[in-house]
């Protein structure tokens, strides 16, 4: 007796320790083959043409082209199904609850991950690829008008609020649960992390440098070689902050643009 064919999975995201965990994981279901890996947008899609795998993991927050955008780029053409990893987008979540498609929310573990393996598979055993492809269309419909980039943002400070540009910041730091807004010659605090402001803002303008600042790239002065490959980044206000390893990594193509 012929035993079923393996599950074909290719693992996109571009956090190496995310996607070890992801293929350890994997590895350990006899039913399943890893066919590919790869750690930007670019990748995953030249990677996917190239293996046509039946699943994919694919992580929705990456710099450049992010997960939506490169569902987008398999556009015309059968789609694999695909399980959403994502780390704190609330908006997507929601979508995915709606249109019925699996997701791991980030740091997930391994009983998690097991059974929406599982939920995968029973649903690659059904002839939905109309229902799937037609579902897709009305996610990506509904993520785009909710991650609509705001025109300006809502600032309460000493009694009185008013609103603020996003491209006139020039740099953002964190302190607990504020955020010290920077520009020109004015400091504004907001309730809020770094991380929901950073989704706000255009990542075409902004970059995340460490974990407690971020910052727009036309107000970046000067990058100056630092310990372990990292970055020391002199700001036009003369603020000086190190750009880490850790978030030098999401955005090798910035370099090259700079």
């Amino acid at each position: 007796m012929n035993s079923a064919p393996s599950l074909r999975v290719f693992v996109i995201d571009d956090e190496a320790p995310a996607r070890r965990k992801i293929l350890r994981f994997l590895n350990q279901d006899p039913d399943v083959t890893v066919v590919g890996e790869a750690k930007n947008g670019r990748e995953a899609v030249r990677g996917i043409q190239r293996t046509k795998p039946d699943l994919l993991f694919l992580d929705v927050q990456m710099p450049g082209m992010d997960g939506f955008d490169v569902v987008r780029a398999l556009e015309p053409g059968p789609t694999p199904r695909i399980v959403f990893v994502t780390a704190h987008d609330q908006y997507a979540i929601q979508a995915f609850d709606v249109h019925a498609f699996g997701y791991l929310l980030k740091p997930f573990d391994e009983a998690r991950f097991t059974k929406v393996l599982g939920d995968a598979k029973k649903h690659l055993s059904k002839d939905l690829d109309n229902e799937i492809a037609a579902g897709l269309k009305m996610l990506l419909a509904e993520v785009q008008q909710q991650r609509q980039k705001p025109t300006r943002l809502l600032v309460q400070q000493e009694g009185r609020a008013f609103f603020v540009s996003p491209g006139k910041i020039d740099w953002v730091q964190s302190e607990k649960n504020y955020l010290n807004l920077h520009l020109g010659d004015q400091t504004y605090t907001i309730r809020g992390t770094l991380e929901g402001l950073e989704e706000k803002l255009d990542s075409s303008q902004f970059v995340r440098l460490n974990r407690s600042c971020l910052v727009r790239l036309d107000f970046i002065r000067e990058l100056q070689n630092w310990f372990h490959g990292e970055y020391r980044v002199v700001l036009q206000s003369g603020v000086t902050q190190t750009w880490t390893r850790r978030y030098l990594n999401r955005h090798p193509e910035l370099l090259q643009k700079l």
